[in-house]
């Protein structure tokens, strides 16, 4: 056991009161989400809950998070708070009660610039006793097209939209003007979007109120005590954890669409490596031998905000399976027994000023990654191949009001030991809902003309993975959308004799004429009255031979309509009769299929 193992077995307080703290601590957080909810004005954090809140403490640890937020809205908060105090430092400037700091620096902790933070400061007396922090994904920072997602082509992060480098909006509660004017003329529908930050605001004002109240309860030091406590116990939990893996080196690859349509090699199909080493109860993530940074296209991750939270929220997933585990803490105790080696200048550690806007769906393709280099280790903690995502930005003037719709068009889960995949989800580190039909139709002058699950691309599996949706909108004025995707070339992964998934589609079918396809991304293009967007979901990788799937549940997967019969009796060597499985056929079907391999 090393130094740093040994010290996680002592406890500061008594665990009762340890554990009460804990369970204020995530209510605090807890609360803090659900009022950012009910106070927030667009459907992108009402309804799609694309929003973090935490408390930080001094130093810019987790002390937790709000377990209803998007892990890439909750994690990234550490570093954000990090990043404020190193700018304040260098600038001279200090934290004062009554602040309020702004802040979305994608090279200093932010996941990207649309995802903006509010930070209060907690003081018990003049003593900064710790950040109460809210997140969230705002629907326009003010970048070259509509929308602050589907933005694919910005040259650098000024092209992004307006960046806020610890900005106080409330310098010791006196109200920055200036700041909020700037806000209010440089952001498409500012209504919407200035709205949602003053909700953040109470929302976060409420968590560094509740924070202090806890502090008056039990005493700085009994809380700090506690704090220290969950930190030692997270990081047990996590270090026992690794330790039950056998030492050693797990790679895996996979691939990023990238710019299906470029003639730039370097812009297309670029690899995403992974290599986990674990030697004890250490566990490293060598990131060497990802593609290059892409200078002019926004499909680059920050290392500090979206590649840090792939790794860790994948690990921790894969390794504390809340159904195996129960409740763990949730702060920085898990991730220190975790190394993280990214090479400056590539994909997962660009260099300042390249764009990183669009690094969604390239980041949780980097989770699916690191889920499958160490499946070969744990094969029964994992899922297949995942089926990525798409951020669809639909937006137009009414009059002279720009409306701006972001919509989370949902992926799918591989299937996994026991378990079919799930149909129409947002997948790893995204964590979000999509929209209601009847939110976007009662708002929005688009309709939902479909909205379905695929049939017949089902990846076949002892497990089956999930099932991608399709989703069509029809336009009810003139308008645009552009788009943030990925899976439009390489399949989700199958796993132990499991198929591969089935790739996504995009097509527009503009007034009567026919339908035309579109690559996973799509800079901003017009739209008219009557014409028709159809995004087509991924599915998911299968798990397991074909051949051991229960005929039953092939049988069901018929009668729902996800398979056809001829497939039942092609992929699986089941054959159905008038709705019935014909078990003779089917074994006879099995034994003749094995023998063929």
């Amino acid at each position: 056991m090393n130094d740093v193992a040994k010290t996680v077995l002592r406890n500061r307080i008594d665990p009762v009161t340890a554990s009460v703290i804990q369970g204020a601590l995530e209510n605090i957080a807890v609360e803090m989400g659900f009022k950012l909810m009910r106070m927030s004005y667009s459907s992108i954090i009402r309804e799609s809950e694309d929003f973090g809140a935490a408390l930080i403490d001094p130093q810019g640890r987790q002390l937790c998070e709000s377990k209803q937020s998007t892990p890439l809205q909750s994690g990234p908060i550490p570093g954000y708070v990090r990043g404020v105090m190193r700018q304040f430092a260098e600038r001279g400037e200090a934290f004062r009660p009554g602040d309020v700091i702004m802040h979305n620096d994608a090279y200093a902790g932010a996941s990207h610039g649309p995802d903006v933070a509010f930070i209060v400061p907690a003081f018990l007396g003049d003593r900064l006793v710790g950040f109460s922090v809210t997140t969230a994904h705002h629907l326009d920072i003010g970048a070259l097209s509509p929308g602050s997602c589907g933005i694919v082509d910005a040259v650098d992060t000024y092209a992004e939209g307006l960046q806020f480098k610890s900005i106080k909006v409330y310098d010791a509660t006196r109200r920055n003007d200036a700041v909020w004017q700037i806000l209010r003329d440089n952001i498409r529908a500012s209504d919407l979007v200035v709205g949602d930050m003053e909700a953040q605001i109470a929302a976060a004002r409420i968590g560094a109120e509740r924070y202090l109240e806890l502090i008056g309860r039990y005493g700085l030091e009994t809380v700090n005590a506690g704090f220290e406590d969950l930190l030692d116990y997270s990081e047990r939990l996590m270090r026992d954890a690794i330790a039950k893996l056998p030492d050693g080196v797990y790679r895996a690859t996979n691939y990023i669409d990238g710019y299906l349509e470029d003639a730039d090699p370097t812009r297309r199909e670029l690899p995403l490596k992974v290599a986990i080493t674990v030697k004890g109860s250490d566990l490293t993530v060598d990131l060497t031998g990802t593609a290059p940074q892409v200078p002019d296209k926004p499909i680059n991750m920050p290392l500090e905000g979206t590649v840090d939270v792939a790794v860790w929220l994948t690990l921790r997933s894969i390794l504390l399976d809340t159904a195996v585990y129960g409740h763990i803490p949730q702060n920085s105790g898990l991730t220190r027994p975790i190394r993280i080696v990214a090479p400056k200048g590539t994909l997962v550690n660009p260099i300042f000023p390249a764009p990183v806007i669009a690094r969604f769906c390239p980041g949780n393709q980097l989770a699916d990654t690191v889920m499958k280099a160490l499946a070969p280790a744990v094969p029964r903690q994992v899922s297949a191949g995942i089926g990525n995502l798409k951020v669809i930005a639909f937006s137009g003037l009414a009059g002279e009001k720009h409306w701006v719709h972001m919509e989370i068009f949902e992926g799918s889960y591989g299937g996994r030991y026991g378990m079919d995949g799930i149909d129409a989800v947002d997948t790893l580190y995204a964590n979000t809902r999509n929209n209601p039909v009847e939110d976007i139709e009662s708002h929005l002058p688009l309709r939902v003309t479909r909205y379905e699950l695929r049939e017949n691309v089902c990846a076949a599996g002892k497990w089956r993975g999930g099932i991608g949706s399709i989703r069509e909108f029809t336009y009810l004025a003139d308008g645009g959308a552009s788009v943030e995707g990925e899976g439009h070339r390489f399949k989700p992964w199958g796993f132990r004799g499991g198929q591969d998934g089935y790739t996504a589609a995009l097509m527009v079918k503009a007034g009567g004429g026919k339908p035309r396809a579109l690559p996973s991304k799509v800079p901003y293009m017009k739209m008219k009255a009557g014409d028709r967007f159809l995004a087509v979901g991924p599915s998911g990788g299968g798990y397991g031979d074909p051949l051991q799937r229960d005929p039953g549940r092939v049988l069901g997967d018929v009668l729902d309509g996800y398979i056809t019969a001829a497939a039942a009796r092609r992929d699986y060597g089941v054959a159905i009769a008038r709705g019935a499985v014909d078990a003779k056929a089917t074994e006879k079907l099995r034994k003749s299929r094995r023998r063929r391999r």
